[in-house]
């Protein structure tokens, strides 16, 4: 797989975990704490995977 392709699947995989963390106290799923969520949960996934992609 490319490297592209594996960037954009970290952008959405963490940034769908880090939309749904804050519905688990309650906040809704548009609320301002889930679009922060979404956009830190996408940083951290474009990371985790150039860290990953680095080591192989």
């Amino acid at each position: 797989m490319s490297p592209k392709t594996l960037i954009w699947i970290g952008v959405f995989v963490g940034s769908t975990v880090g939309s749904f963390i804050p519905t688990l106290w309650g906040d809704g799923a548009l609320s301002f704490s889930s679009i922060i969520g979404s956009t830190v949960g996408g940083v951290i996934g474009i990371l985790a995977v150039f860290k990953l992609s680095r080591m192989i």
